[in-house]
């Protein structure tokens, strides 16, 4: 009498396991892998934005101490613009007189936030000269 050698029941059952685990770790990672793709996505349009908002700053009139805020893509992206005359944090030993016909640096904080997450947030800093009649008085 031949046996007939066969898979048993066990084998088809650890078998199968393995292979839903397989699966489960693939669908984990591409899934892990779009969240990242649109999360890129979120901020680099944001940062489009921003750079566009910077851009065209001074074209609304002379750059003078301010705070803005709005919005873009239908309330989805909120940001907040501050500008404020520079304060060097390490002011020099020397101490020179002002003039007032120097050009003055301007600074100017931009943050845009989208979504609830608090990485879901982007922070510029950046510096404009500003020519002594455009600068709005600012000391």
């Amino acid at each position: 009498m031949k046996y007939q050698r066969g898979y048993t029941l066990i084998e088809v059952i650890v078998a199968f396991a393995l292979l839903a685990l397989a699966l489960g770790l693939l669908i984990g990672t591409l899934s892990g892998g779009a969240r990242q793709v649109r999360a890129a996505e979120l901020s680099t349009r944001a940062t489009l934005h921003a750079q566009s908002l910077l851009a065209g700053l001074e074209m609304d009139g002379p750059l003078r101490p301010q705070h803005r805020e709005g919005r873009w893509e239908e309330g989805r992206y909120a940001w907040q613009l501050d500008v404020r005359p520079w304060v060097d944090p390490q002011p020099p030993a020397t101490t020179q007189p002002v003039s007032p016909v120097d050009p003055k640096l301007m600074q100017l904080d931009l943050s845009v936030r989208w979504g609830e997450a608090p990485d879901q947030q982007l922070h510029w800093r950046s510096l404009r000269l500003v020519p002594p009649a455009l600068d709005g008085g600012a000391p």
